[in-house]
């Protein structure tokens, strides 16, 4: 059974990797965009789906206000990533909005932005499968019918690619991100070409009117709220542009160059292929509706709505279907892999975290591959809940998606503001002065936006399912701080003092425990032995009468030169009596240790467990809690393991893909059950 995981984690996985080889697994640009790029690249693939879907509440004219509300998403982008550019050189180790909130407002504002930042990123694996499966099921309707199966599958590939590793996921994930650039870019081309022509477009859904929900006129106030919630729902173009100040120490040097090089290219990318098409659906006439099937007047029976893109590609394309199909395979395609960002994002937060003692220390790890392996399955099991729970319907995802990244974006830039005042406080230089000014300047004004962004997202969203995302939040803030405190408390309580007490225990009173008197007792009985206690005796339970008599006659002629001692258990107890005997010794000598040596096979199958040490492993737990007790397990390997054990000669077939090492040096042939016999035996053998 080992050797089979071990050949399927080598065929998932690949070898595994040298710590030294880390510099080996940095990112060019190149690599480094589609790896950290592809989460807002793919929000042009719904932002502005979602900006034209909540203005239909308020009815076709609401439509109207459309080119201002991405007017007023292009400024926010703009403003983000300017800021950004200036975060990855002030703060390059990798802690991104996390490390800048700590640093400058404290470890509750830091908490926050981390706690904040766990659950987008979460929510960013969710939504962005969701939407793949939204925009495939236009071009596969199996996949828009089993919506949840595809985007859990998605999930489950998603994270063998990132468990191999950051290099490989990378170069795997490239292709495709530029792909998508490359057909999103080319259809905003062509479709603008057409418009200058003058060549008719019309979309499939222009035909149709869109019936507000209220039954009569909207008031100004009403209009307002559905606007401010429409430019919230087109802020998610915005996520993912902090990962790539999470990301820095990915990045090849010079980092920090690399880093705001790649934020440029994202920037320019994103602002293009959001304007872009939402000129085109105005230019095209599409049209969406949160409820195609009471809100579009006009629509034929049966009709299902398709996404903005495949919308548009429809229409620029018409009478070439290659295109149509390309927008929608690689923008489908985008969108799976634009939870990548997030499987780079949350292990390396992770990981942060961990080293500050806020989560499991296991998430501070690298695995095999150098990639954070336990951080990414974190992501991956928290995210196929959030796609199972919500039946990966995008519009309901959403509403809880940009509540965490917009409070990052505000406490990291109202972070910034304080970083560049301690420097303006100390810098004498006049030209430097300036430009710390100018810094201070970009980051209060993205302080500004992202919070008035985030106000409006709390109005807005809050009874729609922003709530869930805020209590998510505060639940993870909770547990960081309660993890914090016990890592806190363990530290103190197993400090070294200043002052070594020097007084050892006055004797060490051992026990050897016997069910049966074979090897593996005898063994125990050999180490115990060799350890030269100051009390050696042996102690059975008398459980079953028969049994008794036979262990205690079969040690006395075996004229073993070790006390036995026999106690009574009356309810065929055996962990009770063994515990109270124990308890009894150190009351009687308080400053005697007890050594308690229990005999243990060891064991080659699974099923085998279940079989054996059931009583072993129970007392074991037992004795563990009491203090002055040491449990010393002696192990006895039977056949089943020692083959388990046995190396495989180096060169013989597959050993290098299951990851078997050269063949023994200790004079033993490959493949031969037998070894050389231990101390131990030879005095048993005695």
């Amino acid at each position: 059974m080992p050797r089979l995981a071990t050949a399927a984690k080598r065929l998932v996985l690949g070898l595994p990797f040298r710590s030294d080889e880390l510099s080996d697994t940095l990112l060019r640009k190149r690599i480094a965009l589609p790896v950290f790029a592809s989460d807002a690249l793919s929000s042009v693939a719904y932002a502005p789906q979602e900006v034209l879907i909540t203005l239909s509440l308020a009815g076709l004219g609401a439509y109207v206000f459309s080119p201002w509300i991405g007017f007023a998403v292009i400024v926010v982008l703009t403003t983000v990533v300017v800021s950004y550019r200036q975060n990855v050189h002030a703060y390059p180790s990798g802690g991104g909005d996390y490390e800048i909130a700590t640093t400058n407002l404290g470890r509750h504002a830091g908490l926050t932005v981390a706690s904040a930042l766990l659950v987008d990123y979460t929510l960013t694996v969710a939504v962005s499968v969701s939407s793949a499966a939204d925009n495939l099921g236009a071009l596969i309707p199996f996949v828009g019918e089993h919506k949840v199966l595809f985007s859990v599958l998605a999930i489950v590939v998603l994270t063998a690619v990132n468990l191999r590793g950051l290099r490989e996921s990378g170069a795997a994930f490239a292709i495709p991100v530029y792909c998508f650039i490359v057909c999103l870019g080319g259809m905003i081309v062509v479709g603008v070409v057409r418009l200058l022509l003058g060549q008719d477009m019309v979309a499939p859904s222009a035909g149709l009117d869109v019936r507000s929900e209220a039954d009569h006129q909207l008031s100004s106030l009403a209009l307002m709220f559905i606007v401010l919630r429409s430019f919230t729902q087109g802020c998610a173009a915005l996520t993912g542009v902090e990962a790539i100040s999470n990301g820095v120490p990915a990045f090849r040097k010079p980092k920090s160059r690399n880093a705001a090089t790649t934020l440029a290219m994202l920037g320019l990318i994103a602002v293009v292929m959001f304007a872009g098409m939402l000129a085109l659906a105005r230019a095209t006439g599409v049209k969406m509706a949160e409820d195609p099937a009471t809100q579009l007047v006009g629509a034929p029976p049966g009709y299902k709505q398709e996404t903005l893109i495949a919308q548009l590609a429809e229409t620029i394309f018409s009478g070439f279907p290659p295109g149509f199909w390309a927008v929608t395979i690689f923008t489908a395609l985008i969108l799976v892999l634009a939870a990548n960002t997030a499987f780079n994002g949350f292990p390396v937060l992770g990981s942060i975290l961990a080293q500050d003692r806020y989560l499991p220390r296991q998430l501070h790890t690298r695995g095999d591959r150098l990639a954070f392996s336990n951080g990414i399955l974190f992501l991956a099991f928290f995210a196929i809940v959030l796609v199972v729970g919500f039946s990966a319907e995008v519009t309901a995802l959403i509403p809880l998606y940009t509540v965490g990244v917009f409070v990052s974006f505000t406490l990291s830039q109202l972070g910034m503001v304080r970083h560049w005042n301690r420097l303006l406080g100390t810098e004498t230089d006049d030209e430097a002065r300036s430009g710390l000014r100018r810094s201070r300047l970009v980051s209060g004004f993205g302080a500004a936006m992202t919070g008035v962004v985030l106000v409006v997202v709390l109005i807005t969203k809050f009874l729609v399912g922003a709530w869930i995302a805020i209590v998510a939040g505060g639940l993870a803030f909770l547990l960081m701080l309660s993890i914090r405190r016990h890592y806190d408390r363990v530290a103190e309580e197993i400090a070294a003092p200043d002052v070594i007490d020097a007084v050892l225990p006055s004797r060490n009173h051992a026990i050897v425990l016997v069910s049966t008197v074979h090897r593996p007792t005898l063994r125990a009985v050999a180490y115990a032995r060799a350890t030269r206690p100051d009390v050696l005796e042996a102690v059975t339970v008398n459980v079953d009468d028969a049994d008794t008599r036979r262990v205690t006659s079969d040690w006395e002629r075996r004229q073993l030169p070790v006390p036995l001692k026999v106690l009574e258990s009356p309810y065929r107890e055996i962990t009770r009596p063994i515990l109270q005997y124990v308890k009894r010794i150190r009351t009687d000598n308080p400053r005697d240790v007890v050594t308690v040596f229990i005999p243990e096979y060891v064991l080659g199958h699974w099923w085998e467990q279940l079989l054996h040490n059931q009583s072993a492993l129970r007392l074991k737990g037992r004795l563990l809690f009491q203090k002055g007790v040491m449990v010393v397990s002696v192990p006895w390997q039977l056949e089943s393991s020692r083959r388990l054990a046995t190396p495989r000669p180096q060169g013989a077939p597959g050993s290098a893909r299951r990851g078997y090492g050269a063949p023994p040096t200790n004079g033993v042939k490959p493949g031969s059950t037998s070894e050389p016999a231990t101390g131990s035996e030879r005095a048993d053998a005695r």
